[in-house]
């Protein structure tokens, strides 16, 4: 008699034909995209022709799920907060960007599909958990369908950005690369006193100048040095890699998400950081390799 046949293999995300459907796509020995027809790109690249010698990024812009992914098996409300995404820093990177007339690249998917801002190694970079909120979607995932969301993803991202700089170095350029992030007014029941962090570790060359003048504002500014983040911590990935592995100015600034969550309130903030950006992006000594002591 014929062997009997072998076992089914585990729903290691979803029980549903469908999305058995997807793993069963994923045995062919290519990586499909888990993007369809319906969802938004990976990436996109604003103001691609802008002419400052600046790149914008934001790794966690959007809060889309991709269709396959199904919510991720969470509520939609889940998805409109800040576990998801930063919420405010599309619009003050669309208006930041028109300000500086600076090229950006904006991350097409939430931070629970992959987060742009970790390493691979970390295993934090597709969460079980995340603010104490069970990932479902998340759960036991198979080492094909993790590559799937790399190739889909991740990786799409860090090419995007590579592209930019590789752009500004055919015209001989060190540009200047600036990161954009919000954070909650509150964590773990402790109300967050800034209005605005500044996240550096080595080179000091946009972050120190930058905090003097916003902590000159009249409004009077509680600007964070490294709070409340640090730019010393291994989870800032994608400056550590694009920017100060290769000695390119930067800055990773994080701003309240409350005072971004409108487009007044971004347009505001972008005013602010264009006017306390000025001086330092206008010293053409900026615009080269750091050489640390």
């Amino acid at each position: 008699p014929p062997p009997p046949p072998p076992p089914p293999a585990p729903h290691t995300l979803f029980e549903s034909s469908a999305a058995s459907d997807v793993y069963k796509r994923q045995q062919v020995n290519h990586i499909e995209s888990m993007i369809g027809p319906e969802d938004p790109p990976p990436y996109t690249v604003i103001n691609a022709q802008g002419q400052a010698k600046i790149l914008l990024v934001g790794d966690h812009v959007s809060n889309a799920i991709p269709r396959a992914l199904r919510n991720l098996g969470l509520r939609d409300d889940i998805l409109e907060q800040h576990i998801a995404y930063d919420i405010g820093t599309r619009k003050l990177i669309n208006h930041l960007s028109e300000h500086l007339d600076a090229p950006a690249v904006l991350a097409g998917y939430s931070r629970l599909v992959v987060d742009l801002n970790r390493s691979l190694e970390d295993s934090s970079v597709m969460p079980d958990i995340s603010d104490n909120t069970i990932i479902p979607g998340n759960q036991n995932m198979s080492a094909e369908h993790r590559n799937q969301r790399i190739h889909s993803f991740y990786t799409p991202y860090r090419k995007a950005i590579d592209m930019a700089l590789h752009r500004f170095r055919e015209n001989n350029v060190v540009p200047a690369f600036i990161s954009i992030h919000s954070f909650t007014p509150q964590m773990a029941g402790f109300s967050r006193p800034w209005h605005a962090g500044i996240l550096w570790d080595k080179d000091p060359r946009i972050p120190l100048p930058l905090m003097q003048q916003l902590r000159a504002h009249p409004d009077g500014f509680n600007i964070g040095d490294n709070e409340p983040y640090s730019g010393k911590h291994p989870a800032d990935y994608t400056i550590d890699h694009h920017a100060e592995a290769a000695g390119i100015p930067h800055v990773s600034i994080e701003i309240r998400q409350d005072l971004v969550d409108t487009e007044d309130g971004a347009e505001r903030w972008a005013t602010i950081l264009h006017d306390a950006l000025r001086e330092v992006l206008a010293d053409p000594g900026l615009y080269q390799v750091w050489q640390s002591l």
